[in-house]
């Protein structure tokens, strides 16, 4: 997570370091050893049928088991859980489905790693890789202090945080072997999500990394005198190699993340209004504060990705700004037509969609948390 000296070599793939060695743990990567192939399928097979399907359906069945035995904040606690965890298991399956994409994607950064011999380039790319790797210890610290904050406080209270249901142990009478059980799932649960809502981060926090980097050499074209025209115009080659990179990139991403964030975009609206509903209304002190992290922490969900899309998409007009204000003037008419050319492909912004249904952007993610504002205006008026 530091900025490591140039004498090291530091490529792009590294932002990803920490985590692939979570999703690694997870079963959602391939081992290194082949003879491993087969126990670590059946690995992934164990854990995501008890993550992705068994967690869930245990927090339905405890609402039909013992609906009777909720309070009303406990409901809602439990409900906004559970709805993010639905809808974690199929962000965790848009992205368990998009590994060879994002290995795609990985080969395609070593190709634009190639360009980078400057120091000036090289501390850049070692500073986002620190900076990649830096959030992902970001988003665990923040995702499990929801875990710390909730378990200590209802174990201390003798209640359930989560209220799962465990067909062979009886809440009950073994009340902390089952306060356990959901504690170590709840973790899990919670480390399986943060890899969906950190690898977009992520993936295009590197892609600004080479934009910013392709503005430079944008920027400089042609400022270095006593070069011939075709090597001025090979310059301007290889910047239309780096930018078709680019696209193709992002090309590789966008089914990855399409469907992973429109499923965040559809929980962002539900479960922050469960959240304030429970806030304002049922919590107390303590439960409140977990609950304020909790949203925070949904918040974390698509805020940081959406305002990342927009700067990239204001990257995108700065860079055919840096190509016109270049020094072109002079240039032959073959480079005049290759530098127009290519001024009309920059003057396309890089956007990614939800679902191929919203732009994701600023925008849209303020229109979802108006959502929830608008269900608290509506319980309002029926309190």
């Amino acid at each position: 997570i530091s900025k490591k000296p140039l004498s090291e070599r530091v490529k792009s793939r590294d932002a990803f370091i920490y985590l692939d060695r979570v999703m690694w743990s997870f079963g959602w990567t391939e081992p290194e050893n082949k003879r491993w192939v087969l126990p670590y399928k059946l690995w992934f097979a164990f854990v995501n049928i008890v993550m992705l399907i068994l967690l869930p359906i245990s927090m339905s069945i405890e609402y039909l088991h013992r609906f009777k035995t909720f309070s009303a904040g406990e409901f809602l606690s439990s409900l906004e859980i559970g709805v993010n965890i639905y809808g974690s298991s199929f962000k965790c399956a848009f992205t368990m489905m998009g590994f060879k994409k994002r290995q795609e994607a990985k080969v395609l950064l070593d190709q634009l790693d190639k360009r980078c011999v400057r120091d000036e380039e090289r501390s850049t790319v070692h500073r986002y890789v620190a900076m990649g790797n830096f959030f992902d210890i970001l988003y665990h610290i923040f995702y499990s202090s929801f875990v710390v904050m909730n378990f200590p406080y209802f174990l201390l209270e003798r209640r359930h945080a989560w209220r799962m249901y465990f067909p062979f142990i009886d809440s009950e009478k073994q009340f902390y072997i089952s306060s356990i059980a959901e504690c170590f799932l709840m973790t899990e649960a919670i480390y399986m999500d943060l890899c969906t809502d950190v690898c977009p981060l992520i993936a295009m926090l590197m892609a600004k990394c080479h934009i910013n980097l392709l503005k430079k050499r944008l920027r400089n074209l042609r400022s270095e005198p006593g070069k011939t025209e075709e090597e001025y115009s090979s310059e301007l080659t290889e910047c239309i190699r780096d930018h078709r990179l680019l696209l193709d990139y992002v090309d590789a991403l966008r089914p990855v993340f399409s469907g992973t964030i429109f499923v965040q975009f559809l929980l962002i609206g539900t479960v922050l209004g469960l959240s304030m509903i429970n806030l304002m209304f049922f919590s107390t002190f303590w439960t409140g504060v977990a609950t304020c992290l909790f949203m925070f922490d949904v918040s974390m969900e698509t805020f940081p990705f959406c305002y990342l899309c927009n700067m990239i998409i204001d990257d995108c007009q700065e860079m055919s700004d840096c190509l016109f204000q270049s020094n072109w003037t002079s240039a032959d008419r073959r480079y005049k037509s290759t530098l127009v050319y290519f001024l009309h492909n920059l003057q396309q912004p890089i956007t990614l969609t939800a679902g191929g249904v919203f732009p994701i952007c600023m925008q849209t993610n303020l229109a979802m948390v108006k959502l929830a504002f608008s269900v608290v205006t509506i319980m309002k008026q029926f309190n």
